[in-house]
């Protein structure tokens, strides 16, 4: 395993998510068959995804743009040739020929130019907010990759879920059909015993369908033909998240990418006030020309002139453009403040909204396995009751039709949770190739973009320098020993309710304990 590997495995570990990428490409099986995990799905959509590529020429574009701006303070050089004939009494009294060429070169050098300098300031950010943006569309990506992975695991999850009703339904119908051969039931229960398993039949077939579509969609998304195939062995699996939502905000108000573009933004908007305020100031310029003027090309028989100096102008009366310009930049500065604000707010809201999704999956996954395990139970009580003839077809198929719902929502709630990690990821804004704060810091100590990016960019064990995820790493530790500790709750919760299902007077005890059992 490379030390990138490494990396995002302890990384991985800290956050107790499972969601950031490993440096290695998925591995072909087939001519059209590929081996995929997380990381592989990840890295892939990370290479291969055309929105990305979007953002990288936006990046580019800023940089071009900034590249202009700094430009118009450099040095610029002029030719200006004419070529023209004179005629007219007084020229042939002169004996003046009357063709003539004229060559002009002039050497122009802006010494102040508020206007500019604003405009340059505007492009510097601008390149700056870019860098975010870019950022955070990787962001977003390894968001979607991960999301259409789970959801991948999940098809996969339910598929074998209508499989099983569809061999329970089908074992049914046998020992149904065993027991009309003989005389013991009606066929009436023949017949609904058929109709239940042909629509198991169909979910089964909808579910297929949905896997199908799960892994094309991944597939584009990756960068794979949609029609490849994918051998995916991961499972959706529960691991504890002890990090509190204020841990994640605070974490998220210091990182979020859209965050500090937006606080970029704000200093555009700035740089554009100082831009409209330079037209109340002078420009000015130093300038050199040479002049040649002749009968012939480049012949400086007629004219030979040179001048050096420094011209300034001064916009004295503008009848108020200027004033309009400036209160024009403040108000766009004002709406860029109040973005800012606003995306702060939409951060909090995010963590929070991906936060309580992922306690509300939690908590699912405790009471889901506790109903699987009582469903379990009751279509056991359910086959043996209608085999001894005192119970019923009906009573059979609805409690396989409540088994398999129980064991969707289990998997659903396991689903949830998964992504919901994945979403607060996202909303926390862990980072792909960008330490934000660091970034932020060099570009305020006067770095360039590109040494800024250079400053900022992840490398092995950079990010444990950061202090939240020192934090995090603290709090993973605290996790692995209370993972062990919900494992044993968990079981004794099941236990409970394999309790609860002898005892069905106990059966609000045991629901009672399940909510404790959560609290704590």
């Amino acid at each position: 395993m490379n030390k990138k590997n490494r990396f995002y495995k302890k990384l991985t570990a800290l956050i107790a998510t499972g969601l950031l990428t490993a440096a290695v490409s998925g591995t072909a099986l087939a001519a059209d068959t590929v081996q995929l995990d997380l990381h592989d799905s990840v890295q892939m959509a990370l290479e291969n995804n055309r929105t990305i590529r979007q953002a990288l020429t936006d990046v580019d574009t800023a940089k071009w743009t900034l590249s202009k701006a700094r430009r118009t303070m450099g040095p610029t050089l002029s030719w200006n040739t004419t070529a023209y004939r004179i005629g007219g009494d007084t020229y042939e009294k002169q004996m003046i020929d009357g063709g003539q060429f004229g060559n002009n070169l002039q050497l122009g050098m802006p010494l102040y130019n508020g206007s500019v300098k604003g405009q340059i300031k505007q492009a510097r950010y601008g390149l700056n907010a870019q860098d975010l943006a870019l950022e955070e569309t990787k962001q977003a990506i390894r968001l979607q990759a991960t999301s259409d992975y789970y959801n991948i695991l999940q098809c996969r999850n339910l598929i074998d879920v209508d499989q099983e009703s569809v061999n329970t339904l089908q074992e049914h119908l046998d020992n149904v059909n065993a027991q009309y051969r003989v005389g013991t039931v009606a066929k009436s229960d023949v017949l609904a015993s058929q109709v239940q398993l042909a629509n198991a039949q169909q979910a089964l077939v909808t579910a297929q369908n949905n896997y199908d579509i799960a892994v094309s969609t991944l597939n584009n998304v990756i960068g794979l033909p949609t029609d490849t195939v994918l051998d995916i062995r991961d499972q959706l699996k529960y691991t504890k998240y002890d990090l509190t939502q204020d841990d994640c905000t605070n974490y998220a108000l210091d990182n979020r990418a859209d965050g500090a573009a937006a606080r970029y933004a704000v200093k555009m908007a700035e740089a554009a006030v100082e831009t409209a305020k330079a037209g109340y100031q002078p420009t000015v310029n130093a300038v050199a020309t040479k002049a040649i003027a002749g009968d012939k090309e480049f012949n400086k028989d007629h004219t030979e002139t040179w001048t050096a100096g420094v011209n300034a102008s001064w916009n004295v009366f503008d009848n108020g453009l200027t004033q309009a310009s400036i209160k024009s930049a403040n108000m766009a500065l004002a709406k860029a403040q109040e973005e800012a604000a606003q995306t702060d707010d939409q951060i909090r809201l995010d963590v929070r909204t991906a936060y309580l999704g992922l306690q509300a999956a939690e908590k699912n996954i405790q009471t889901t396995s506790v109903a699987v395990t009582r469903a379990e139970e009751d279509y056991k009580i359910a086959q043996v009751r209608y085999s001894a003839g005192v119970g019923t077809n009906l009573d059979v198929m609805d409690a396989n039709e409540k088994l398999t719902t129980a064991r969707t929502n289990y998997y659903t709630a396991l689903y949830n949770y998964n992504t919901s990690k994945a979403s607060l990821d996202k909303a926390m804004g862990i980072p792909v190739d960008l330490d934000v704060v660091k970034y932020t810091e060099a570009e305020q100590a006067g770095a360039t973009a590109p040494k800024a990016r250079e400053a900022a960019k992840l490398k092995d064990d950079a990010v444990f320098e950061m202090e939240q995820l020192q934090k995090l790493e603290q709090a993973n530790a605290a996790a692995e020993a209370a993972t062990v500790q919900n494992t044993d709750q968990a079981a004794q919760t099941v236990q409970k309710s394999a309790d609860a299902a002898e005892n069905p007077s106990a059966a609000t005890v045991t629901s009672e304990a399940v909510a404790s059992d959560m609290a704590h």
